[in-house]
């Protein structure tokens, strides 16, 4: 994002409707005075420390870059704990994530200009040589429509903006004559086949070589994309169109903009995330600000900056009211549905939405930006990284954590609006975090586990992209950068694009198509830059003052039910039942139960299961406390299925020359020593004899006293532990025989034991997939002795360390960092399983009684080995097809705080009582409507679900 924008509550310096080029100025110029102007709460930071993280900022890019050119180009990405190149098809598939790879050195484009901010002239000179000689853009290969726009295009571009500056300049490029642009031209009308549609939106995917439709193309038949998806051009392809004069590209985005916005939903304003491409249909209906959304919200107010459109801003302006009226809830921010806004569609968030308050500080919303940010940030701290997902209550949802850069560019832009130097200290934890946790010797490792420290063999090029960018940004003094930032607007992968491109070439028509479609308040409208003086009062601890509040909002897991609960109590109102207060046997729970239309049978088998029908609900307020209450049991169920589980664990090389920079995520087995109750086991590898472990060993002098490392296959996990622990090993590894079998690809799971009384196994039992095994086993190839550490997350490497002799690139690489001490983390539960809906009624099962501890087989990874006799018991969330409304207690949950305003269930749409006499929102709606309603919810929802971040 650009420091340049627009937004409300704007000073009287530029008049409305001024000229673009005048107000872009201007606004550039309102972020960066307030840098000046604003003294925080916070101790200010010097110079030097300031000087000094930049330069640490410089040497982590040129640990990841350097890896990169050295082990992976001319690959698209790195993959940092194999040390070699990601190439499609040469890799396990990774599904949609593969869609950015078009075997057109990813990597290295996206990261031309970075080279510039980060003042490494030559090296961009050299990088712009190696891209014009190296790299084809006519491969046979499926790519992302959309993210070859922000990351190939963009990336393009934004070389050739900075490269016509080094030649102004004098001393740079001096041979460059539009050779980036040129490609970007050539890119651009490959993807303009993606657009031949009836509806102007593009097709997802596309054919570098063959386009789409066509037998060879491979693609085509799609029906679907998401709002991003098709709402992320306008800039890349605008920016195109005046560079080089040709329209088409300007005109092709935008009219996939007017299409979104013409089919968005009238009432509430809010878009999809998913919308079929033929008809305009939308095909999952619930709206936030993150993921299939986020770039849609962000591109329609750039596109005001960069292009001067007033409609863009009018779009942005009626779309953001929606979202502060629906989704903001501070300082969450909750998806809702688009037709029914004040219904909650899930009770999680996804880390995409870290970008918002970024683009709230370009709107000049501060104060909501501030809070969300601050939310953010406590989730941060409390596992070193924001994972994927998180629930309302903090605890997370998706663990993995991609080394995604949004965090750092809000983090970035409040600074910059703010100048509170407590956004410096923010950063500087994001870099202690990154070179401590996810720092490798061949770069920087995406976590696999937020909650393990476990890694995965994936850097993104966003990660050079805008992670470095934002960061060195965000210490840099202004004679730091060689060109003024100031003149240029980020993309969404932080691309740079000249602000002068606003009155070049503007040849496109800007009908404003607005008010076609709507009545416009042209009081919610400016077109002027903040005001300093109203967005930031004349109160040195304006913005610490906002934060206050949110300091302990992760550890109290939900102030905002809290909040809800005591005001209903303020009122005289009586809160409604929660499921993990219920029981059974009380009269006056069953009669509650009653009113909210919900049944209690009970089964033969000593299960008690209930039933809610909305329709026999004594009101429509009783129908949804059913509703909520239902929900609320569901997941109370689920939680307590999954608490049976074990989490994954963490195997961890702690000799030379990895000293705890690789961490393996690993499956646990249900017998053996439990790594989350005694201390770490930490020993060199040996392999065993027999390798699969399921006969008496023929080398225990070689295992004796190590961790033995076994193969998976032809007879059970618990036989191969008794016959490690006879030989004298401590710990024992089980790999995985399926050769490529890796956990990107296949569910995690822990081994199960053999039926029969395992507790003489004391030793403990790991499980890697071949991937993962095979790190091991080359790193014995070439160093002989590896020693690792078996443990329920991975350990400060400052402990692991301590008392050896730590290399100096070690002490070099993380400075002032190895005598930390590493932040707890909790084993929340990961994912949250599908709930079962069945047409107008729900059911959930519970048990009087405990149930039995479950060792059976839960399921299998893919593709097991033919042989394969282990028995295993899944435990990724993610993959889970477990029920979670059968044979669960109803035993409450001790201490934990569960959101009411996130009871309402996230399938559920269906706040209608399906009585035809009944009220809602004094107005009667006939049965059959309440049906089709409730039909078309549930089909939504059950999109939704199978939906992947």
């Amino acid at each position: 994002m650009s420091e340049a924008g627009g937004g409300r509550g704007c000073g009287s310096s530029v008049p409305q409707r001024a000229p673009w080029s005048l107000v872009a100025a201007t606004a550039a110029f309102c972020l960066v005075s307030a840098t000046s102007v604003w003294t925080a709460g916070a101790a200010p930071m010097s110079r030097e420390e300031r000087q000094k993280l930049g330069n640490q900022v410089l040497e982590m890019f040129d640990h990841a870059y350097g890896n990169y050119m050295e082990h992976a180009y001319p690959a698209d990405e790195l993959m940092p704990l194999t040390c070699r190149g990601r190439v499609r098809g040469q890799e396990p598939s990774r599904g949609d994530v593969d869609d950015a790879l078009g075997k057109f050195s990813l990597t290295l484009i996206d990261s031309l200009d970075t080279l510039v901010v980060l003042n490494k002239t030559k090296e961009f000179e050299d990088a712009v040589r190696k891209v014009l000689r190296d790299v084809n853009l006519d491969n046979d290969v499926v790519v992302s429509v959309f993210e070859t726009n922000i990351r190939v295009l963009g990336g393009l571009l934004g070389g050739h903006s900075l490269a016509i500056m080094l030649k102004e300049k004098g001393e740079y490029m001096q041979w460059y004559n539009d050779e980036l642009l040129q490609m970007a031209k050539q890119l651009g009308y490959k993807l303009l086949p993606a657009f031949n549609t009836t509806s102007g939106l593009p097709y997802p995917r596309i054919n570098l070589k063959f386009g789409v439709r066509k037998p060879e193309a491979r693609t085509g038949t799609e029906t679907d994309t998401c709002t991003a998806c098709a709402g992320t051009l306008i800039l890349e392809f605008a920016a195109l169109s005046r560079f080089t004069g040709a329209t088409v590209f300007e005109e092709y985005a935008r009219k996939a903009l007017d299409f979104l916005w013409e089919k968005r939903q009238r009432s509430s304003n809010l878009v999809g995330v998913t919308i079929n491409i033929h008809t305009g249909d939308w095909v999952r209906k619930d709206s936030g600000v993150g993921a299939g959304i986020d770039s849609y919200y962000e591109y329609l107010l750039k596109a005001y900056v960069l292009l001067g459109d007033d409609s863009f801003l009018e779009r942005f302006n009626t779309h953001y009211d929606a979202i502060m009226r629906y989704i903001s809830q501070p300082p969450l921010l909750l998806d809702v549905h688009i037709h029914k806004p004040m219904l909650n569609a899930r009770t999680w968030m996804d880390a995409l939405l870290a970008f918002f308050p970024g683009l709230q500080v370009l709107k000049g919303d501060i104060r909501p930006a501030i809070e969300t940010h601050e939310m953010l940030y406590q989730v941060i701290k409390k596992h070193n990284f924001l994972p994927e997902a998180f629930t309302t209550d903090f605890r997370v949802h998706w663990a993995q954590h991609p080394l995604r850069p949004e965090f750092a560019e809000s983090t970035y832009f409040l600074y910059k609006a703010t100048g509170d130097p407590y956004y410096l200290e923010v950063g500087k934890t994001l870099i202690e975090n990154l070179n401590k946790y996810a720092r490798v010797p061949c770069g920087f490792a995406a976590m696999k586990d937020v909650r393990t420290g476990s890694h995965e063999d994936r850097m993104d090029s966003f990660f050079l992209a805008e992670m470095f960018k934002y960061l060195y940004l965000l210490f840099a003094d202004k004679e730091d950068i060689i060109f003024d930032i100031e003149d240029y607007i980020f993309t969404t992968e932080a691309h740079l694009l000249p602000l002068w491109l606003s009155t070049t070439n503007q040849s496109i028509s800007k009908k404003n198509t607005t008010s076609e479609y709507t009545e416009l308040d042209d009081s919610n409208f400016d077109w002027t830059c903040p005001n300093t003086q109203i967005l930031f009062p004349n109160d040195p601890l304006y913005a610490q003052s906002i934060r206050e509040p949110l300091k302990n909002v992760v550890d109290k897991s939900c102030p905002r039910g809290i909040i809800r609960v005591e005001e209903s109590f303020r009122s005289g109102a009586k809160p409604p039942l929660r499921a993990r207060d219920f029981m059974a046997t009380n009269p006056e729970h069953l009669e509650i139960l009653k009113k909210m239309g919900v049944s209690l049978i009970h089964l033969k088998d000593g299960r008690v299961q209930l039933v809610q029908h909305a329709i026999q609900a004594a009101s429509s307020i009783d129908a949804e406390d059913g509703l909520r209450f239902m929900q609320e049991m569901i997941e109370l169920s689920s939680q307590q299925q999954k608490e049976q589980q074990l989490p994954p664990r963490a195997v961890q090389i702690v000799s030379h020359p990895f000293f705890g920079r690789v961490v393996l995520t690993a499956g646990p087995a249900q017998f053996g020593l439990d790594l989350s109750k005694h201390k770490e086991t930490r020993g060199f590898v040996a392999s065993s004899k027999p390798y699969n472990g399921c006969s008496e060993l023929t080398n225990p002098e070689a295992v004796m006293g190590k961790i033995a490392l076994i193969q998976r296959g032809q007879c059970m996990f618990a036989e191969k532990a008794r016959n490690v622990q006879n030989a004298g090993a401590i710990g024992g590894i089980v790999i995985d025989d399926n050769e490529g079998s890796s956990s990107d690809t296949a569910p995690l799971f822990q081994m199960a034991g053999d039926g029969k009384d395992t507790d003489d196994i004391k030793i403990p039992m790991l499980f890697l997939f071949s991937k993962e095994g095979s790190i091991i086993l080359d790193a014995i190839r070439e160093y002989e002795e590896v020693e690792v550490l078996l443990s329920d997350k991975a350990k400060d490497r400052a402990a692991i360390l301590k008392g050896k002799m730590i290399p100096s690139y070690i002490i070099n690489s993380n400075p002032e960092m190895e005598n930390e001490e590493q932040p707890s983390s909790e084993n929340d539960s990961q994912n949250q399983s599908a709930e079962e809906i069945r047409s107008s009624s729900q059911e959930v099962d519970l048990v009087d009684q405990e149930s039995p501890e479950e060792s059976s087989l839960n399921s299998q990874p893919e593709s097991p080995s033919s042989a394969d006799m282990d028995n295993a018991a899944s435990v990724s969330a993610s993959e889970q097809n477990s029920n979670p409304m059968e044979n669960h207690e109803t035993t409450s949950l001790d201490g934990e705080c569960t959101d009411l305003d996130n009871q309402l269930q996230e399938q559920s749409e269906t706040e209608e009582d399906s009585n035809p006499n009944v009220s809602w929102g004094k107005k009667v709606q006939p049965i059959d409507s309440i049906l089709a309603d409730w039909n078309e919810d549930i089909e939504a929802f059950e999109m939704m679900e199978k939906d992947e971040l």
